[in-house]
């Protein structure tokens, strides 16, 4: 039986993609597989909004501090064909990622370090980066900023994804929740405050996705 055709007006295609978003099939397992393994990957909403920053500000060499799967680094790397340089701590996931990057046929353009962040400076001290991308430990976003973005070029951009922690960031009643996330909440809150206090970046926060920082560095 042969398929139905269809005509698909201009407007329906943008209802049924507003994003954007294209993925090959990789990328298609890495999503599912995260899903499958609750393995904290970007979501829809902040990918398209990232990689639309990578688009206008074409940075030349990226920092990524939290690889996981390598699901971000792979979809960041081809946006403009930039340089990636990502730390991930966690050995499964390394091992998982360095199996992705290179089924990516992207082993020659992204670099993983294997290392805690807070440890892995000396690994990097030497690279000058364009874009910073943080998403990993949310209760060290503060010192991961302090300690990644003097190796900034100039007019660099610090993008931090999970700044609402599922909306918990804004609830005003978290008696409900353990001790360990009340200590994470404060820790996001204040680094909410910091960025957005800093003398050095103009700095946005974003409603889209889990809540995106958009930090840009001054003259």
């Amino acid at each position: 039986m042969a398929v139905e055709q269809k005509n698909v007006t201009v407007m329906e295609t943008v209802e049924n993609n507003p994003l954007h978003l294209e993925w090959t099939p990789l990328e298609q397992n890495l999503r599912i597989y995260a899903k499958e393994h609750h393995v904290p990957i970007i979501v829809d909403e902040g990918l398209a909004f990232l990689e639309q920053i990578i688009r206008i500000s074409r940075p030349k060499k990226i920092l990524e501090i939290g690889t996981a799967i390598g699901y971000s680094a792979i979809r960041m790397q081809k946006v403009c064909n930039s340089e990636v340089v990502t730390i991930e701590r966690n050995h499964t996931m390394v091992e998982q990622a360095i199996q992705n990057v290179s089924s990516a046929n992207v082993s020659s353009k992204i670099t993983i370090i294997e290392q805690d962040a807070l440890e892995a400076f000396e690994q990097v001290k030497d690279y000058t980066f364009d874009l910073i991308f943080i998403d990993a430990a949310k209760a060290q976003y503060t010192k991961f900023f302090e300690m990644y973005t003097p190796l900034l070029s100039s007019h660099g951009i610090v993008v931090t994804d999970n700044m609402s922690f599922h909306g918990l960031v804004h609830e005003e009643d978290l008696k409900d929740q353990s001790r360990s996330v009340r200590g994470l909440i404060r820790k996001l809150s204040n680094y909410h405050k910091f960025l957005l206090n800093h003398a050095s970046y103009d700095t946005s926060i974003f409603e889209i996705g889990d809540g995106i920082a958009v930090s840009v560095k001054k003259e």
